[in-house]
């Protein structure tokens, strides 16, 4: 048997083509937590057809912060698709409160997400954290679930990197995460030996 299991927390998990799960298919997936008991992870490059402003009506509040009004909800995956999931970078401490919310999950070496409304309430007002990424919904995995479909080649993986998720264009995050495996998404096509 292999020894270590493999631990892809803080990586992209990368779609190829031809993902027979059309929920997936095209997605970059951002690993918040990969365990013996499965994976949990959101989806960074399927907007949804909701603004930020509208998501922050819905539980009562004013977005006040201008750069993130007009930005889109993602489909963070198809578990809980009702519950919001802030996907955002790691607080430093001294914002008074200790830079933490009420249900924060620390991604050792990467990002954090929040699926606590205080995070929301501090966004709202202007605070909070500067680079966020809002899902609707999330993806999860069951024990050894991930480790199969990457076995039967589903999907590549790859060190995250936040510039992907926060600083590029929705349409070129595929492109970029394959980029950072040095790889053309032009070399995957499903379809071999059709000139």
């Amino acid at each position: 048997m292999a020894g270590e299991p493999i631990n892809l927390t803080n990586q992209f998990l990368i779609a190829m083509p031809g993902m027979a799960d059309g929920t997936f298919a095209g997605s970059v997936v951002y690993l918040c937590e990969h365990t013996e008991k499965g994976a949990l992870g959101t989806v960074i490059n399927k907007p949804i057809d909701i603004k930020l402003k509208n998501l922050f009506e819905k539980v009562e509040l004013t977005l006040d912060r201008e750069d993130l009004a007009e930005a889109p909800v993602f489909f963070g995956g198809p578990v809980q698709t009702e519950r919001g999931f802030v996907l955002h970078e790691p607080l430093g401490g001294g914002e008074g409160d200790g830079g933490h919310y009420n249900s924060t999950l620390q991604i050792p070496g990467g990002l954090e997400m929040t699926t606590s409304k205080d995070v929301l309430e501090a966004l709202a007002h202007g605070a909070g954290p500067k680079k966020v990424l809002v899902t609707l919904g999330y993806s999860g995995w069951g024990a050894g679930q991930l480790e199969d479909e990457i076995g039967r080649n589903g999907w590549l993986t790859v060190d995250a990197e936040p510039g992907i998720i926060f600083d590029t264009p929705v349409e070129q995050r595929y492109e970029r995460a394959l980029s950072l495996l040095g790889i053309d998404p032009r070399m995957l096509s499903q379809e071999a030996g059709h000139a």
